[in-house]
């Protein structure tokens, strides 16, 4: 298995015991060592054993050398952690501590703080001081608090503070993952679509991440002047040729190209793909002379611009967009890349936020079509069932071929149900379902003069996933739309009818939103008349409670979503916004700006 070969330290979470510093004659902090440091140690095993980077290796967490009792041991251990490179702190205790000579202070780090429910010692009353000093010094923290009361001996988590603790730690770990990692643009704005227009400052103060900008010519340049590795390329047109099959040709006869042209055009797209993984990562075996080229621009996430100036003359991104944004490709199971196409930096940064919380392939779609149940009765015949029902009808979610593989449900999990796996459980199996399930068909002319391939498949299959669109609007900044929902499977003969309508040689995938009572989920129909944009990024499982913990910590309001309220958790400084949460959420990212200005 690869991973992404990108510069940069992975992040780090420090754990903080802090303790009551009396001693004396019956040394209330020796008899509360043990109970500190064994939280810490839980806390820690826990990070261990459920999370991992993106490249699939456990996080690294560590724990403060002594407990913290004063502002000198609170110095060391902030001197500690800054060795150890640590971007994420977890604060625990059992009792009692003083809170603004204990508590983390350091503005750049992402904060939670664990009070442990127990009546010998008031654990409680020191998480509710020391937020409210967060809160007091604007430094927002999570707070975790276990429902139920525990004995002091405790050797477990209670399942709700697991829950807390984890979904603190997947959303800290996406977020500290992105500083100092670049965008990539290879191109520019796309036929007028807002979200290609990059805004470097929104990148920089709200991502601490850089813009880095080359012309789509510099493929050409490459390709001409053999800036690329023959070797990678022999061998991955090899596996494309063995594996990738070629589907129906849906232009007119006359300018269908011919077999020695299509064979040109599938060499084309894969070096050009090689040359993009260049591009974004760099590639030491580049050939001598070429050391600038070598070291690639450090992107966790790029765009290509395509249409029109690139596509009404050479052949379509399509190929390499699908297979970078797909979790392996000739060299096996690896880390996927980000790839957004039309440099939709936007929807961009939405599947690299998604794929850094799971790990997992990212379907890149128009917001294309409503369709409803009467719409469906009329054209195909068909009644609804399922959620597509509950929801009054469902989205055609489909573009060109820029939607992973992964999407098409091919891989099953241990009892046989679909599934889009995390990278690094991708088995070979799964990969050869994967490719059986698509075929690549000629671009359609109508759209892409200069030829290429399109990926073609439907998702089959009903799974849980996760739609969200990142936007920018003027006067406001960020904000987020998530919302929560599933595949729809369709009989074979109500799919095609419908997907012919729009472009029966590009991915397809049928979304029904999990709906509301009432507003902007209710329904399907009121989902895509509330979507805030072309396009949305898809990530399978119903991950949107870590997604707002995530916007958060980023101080991205999120302007619509269907996640059940007892499953929010943000800082709990948001509480002192006001009693509605979404407008709490608005105030405070106000108040708190960018996490990197």
């Amino acid at each position: 298995m690869k991973k992404c070969v990108r510069r940069g330290s992975e992040p780090v979470i420090g754990i903080r015991p802090v303790i009551d510093g009396r001693r004396g004659l019956l040394d209330v902090r020796g008899g509360l060592e043990d109970q500190t440091m064994g939280m810490a140690r839980m806390a820690a095993k826990l990070f261990q054993d459920n999370l991992k980077y993106s490249n699939g290796e456990a996080v690294k967490v560590v724990i403060s050398s002594t407990t913290i009792s004063r502002v000198a041991e609170a110095a060391s251990c902030a001197e500690q952690f800054q060795r150890e490179g640590v971007d994420i702190t977890l604060t625990v205790t059992p009792c009692w501590c003083y809170g603004a000579e204990t508590m983390d202070m350091d503005c750049k780090t992402i904060k939670a703080v664990w009070g442990f429910n127990g009546t010998e010692r008031p654990g409680a009353v020191y998480l509710a001081s020391v937020l409210a000093t967060h809160a007091q010094k604007g430094l927002p923290a999570f707070g975790i608090y276990g429902r139920d009361v525990q004995s002091a001996d405790a050797a477990d988590i209670p399942d709700d503070v697991s829950e807390k603790l984890l979904r603190f730690g997947r959303a800290a770990i996406a977020v500290a993952s992105m500083r100092g990692k670049s965008y990539l643009q290879i191109g520019s704005i796309c036929m007028g679509i807002g979200g290609s227009i990059i805004d470097p400052a929104f990148i920089e103060e709200y991502l601490g991440m850089r813009v880095e900008s080359v012309d789509e010519v510099e493929i050409i340049r490459r390709m001409s002047e053999n800036i690329y590795d023959e070797e990678e390329f022999i061998k991955a047109f090899t596996w494309v040729k063995e594996n990738c099959r070629e589907g129906y040709d849906k232009n007119p006869k006359q300018i269908q190209k011919c077999t020695e042209e299509k064979e040109k055009d599938w060499k084309f797209v894969v070096k050009m793909m090689c040359i993009i993984k260049d591009l974004m990562n760099g590639n030491p075996k580049l050939p001598e002379g070429r050391e600038e080229e070598r070291l690639g621009h450090n992107a966790i996430a790029a765009g290509f611009q395509g249409q029109r100036q690139w596509t009404d003359f050479y052949p379509n991104c399509d190929f390499a967009e699908a297979l970078l944004n797909t979790s392996f490709d000739w060299n096996g199971a690896r880390e996927q890349y980000i790839l957004a196409t039309e440099n939709d930096v936007l929807n961009g940064l939405s599947m690299l936020f998604m794929k850094l919380l799971t790990h997992r392939s990212q379907i890149f779609a128009d917001v294309r079509t409503y369709w409803s149940q009467a719409a469906v009765k009329r054209v195909a015949g068909f009644t609804l069932t399922g959620p597509a029902k509950d929801a009054g009808g469902f989205i055609h979610l489909i573009n060109s071929g820029a939607a992973c593989l992964d999407a098409s449900g091919a891989s099953k999990d241990a009892s046989g149900l679909p599934v889009m796996k995390p990278w690094y459980e991708v088995t070979e199996e799964d990969q050869a379902a994967m490719l059986k399930a698509t075929n690549w068909c000629a671009a359609d002319n109508g759209y892409f003069r200069g030829g290429g391939y399109s990926s073609r498949f439907e998702t089959k299959e009903e799974m849980p996933v996760t739609m969200i669109r990142l936007n920018l609007v003027k006067g406001l900044g960020p904000v987020m739309q998530i919302v929560e929902g599933w595949t729809v499977k369709l009989p074979e003969n109500v799919s095609d009818k419908l997907w012919k309508i729009t472009d029966y040689t590009w991915p397809c995938t049928w979304f029904a939103p999990r709906v509301t009572e009432a507003g902007p989920c209710s329904s399907a129909y009121e989902l895509m008349n509330n979507w805030g944009a072309n396009h949305g990024a898809i990530s399978y499982g119903h991950i949107g409670a870590d997604l707002i913990s995530m916007c958060s910590m980023l101080r991205i309001p999120v302007s619509l979503h269907n996640v059940p309220e007892s499953k929010i958790f943000r800082p709990s400084c948001w509480n002192s916004f006001g009693m509605d949460k979404e407008g709490q959420d608005y105030r405070a990212c106000s108040v708190y700006g960018p996490l990197y200005k």
